[in-house]
């Protein structure tokens, strides 16, 4: 199994990451697990912040996805 599927905090990291550059609300992190909650958070926090700058989604994602949790 590939590491991607099995860190759950960095895909939950991923998926807020790309709800905020979307401009979606923060309520969607009802949607994930407990304990992943707070990386969702961050990630949602860190797209919204990166909308707000300029980027695009397409240099956002690949932002996202190059950190090193």
């Amino acid at each position: 199994m590939k590491k991607q599927k099995r860190d759950l905090h960095h895909r939950a990291y991923i998926r807020g990451y790309r709800a905020g550059m979307t401009g979606r609300s923060k309520g969607l992190s009802n949607q994930c697990l407990e304990h992943s909650r707070p990386d969702w958070l961050a990630g949602w926090r860190e797209g919204r912040e990166d909308m707000w700058n300029g980027f695009t989604a397409v240099e956002g994602t690949q932002k996202a996805f190059s950190l090193n949790l």
